[in-house]
């Protein structure tokens, strides 16, 4: 039976998955990478000493490497928390998602792990305004430009900060009067969470604003997004190689048992030019 034929007899979407792994081969198609190393230097949030205590830095253990503990092995352990390097945040991660079904990172439908993206570039802002707030009228404005962002969509913010992963110190951007780097304004969650966003996904090193304690209600990525079973993804990298619409998002969780979070391989397909 000739190709042709064997085409005719394809479904649309089966003709779509085949184009897809054609593209691939052919490279027509870039995978770009939008995770951070993880390692002992991944920057870690730190909170205020008033509450729990934080997450431990990454710590690498060797068990064996091609010695006497393992003759023909390499193999190491790991201390790290969920929410470290570019991670992922389900809805059990805040109080407001802590009831909602399919809610921890063992539960989360699979069929949420790979999604459109849509990036909003507000890197000139943010070089200008650590402090920057993503509202609701830059992203109508977006809309406005790009077409309405679709619903089951990850929205991901642009802000470049990413290069400053390097240390600690100019990641979390911190002085006597809390943290400075940027994020989404209450109404700008309150937008997406009306249009039906599968999550928000930030470079920094959480989904909300460095001073986001202070907002009403507070941390409000977290506290909205995660409340109406939408998730997050944090300290993302190279969100200045995606167009602004047409990447296909890939976030696969670990599979923990009552996880609120996980690291994460995050990667983008993406059409080259």
């Amino acid at each position: 039976m000739s190709t042709q034929q064997d085409n005719t007899r394809q479904t649309p979407t089966q003709r779509n998955l085949a184009d897809l792994a054609a593209a691939l081969t052919a490279g027509t198609i870039e995978i770009v990478d939008l995770t951070a190393t993880l390692g002992p230097d991944t920057p870690i949030l730190h909170l205020p000493p008033d509450f729990a205590r934080n997450t431990p830095k990454v710590a690498i253990h060797k068990i064996s490497a091609y010695d006497q503990d393992g003759p023909w092995w390499a193999w190491n352990w790991l201390e790290l928390g969920e929410h470290t390097g570019t991670h992922f945040d389900a809805p059990s991660h805040w109080v407001s998602g802590k009831d909602l079904p399919d809610n921890t990172t063992d539960t989360v439908p699979v069929q949420h792990f790979v999604a459109p993206a849509v990036v909003i570039d507000r890197s000139q802002e943010v070089a200008a305004d650590p402090d920057f707030l993503l509202s609701a009228d830059d992203i109508r404005r977006w809309e406005a430009e790009h077409g309405a962002i679709p619903k089951g969509a990850w929205v991901l913010l642009r802000s470049d900060w990413y290069p400053r992963n390097s240390s600690t110190e100019a990641f979390l951007n911190t002085d006597d009067n809390g943290s400075h780097t940027p994020g989404p304004s209450v109404d700008a969650v309150q937008y997406l969470v009306e249009k039906g966003v599968l999550g928000f996904g930030t470079e920094c090193v959480g989904t909300d604003a460095g001073n986001a304690a202070t907002f009403d209600p507070p941390f409000p990525a977290h506290n909205l997004l995660l409340g109406v079973g939408s998730y997050g993804l944090a300290s993302l990298v190279n969100l200045d190689r995606l167009p602004a619409t047409g990447a296909l998002l890939v976030v696969t969780p670990l599979k923990i048992v009552g996880g609120s979070g996980s690291p994460v391989r995050a990667i983008a397909l993406v059409p080259r030019g």
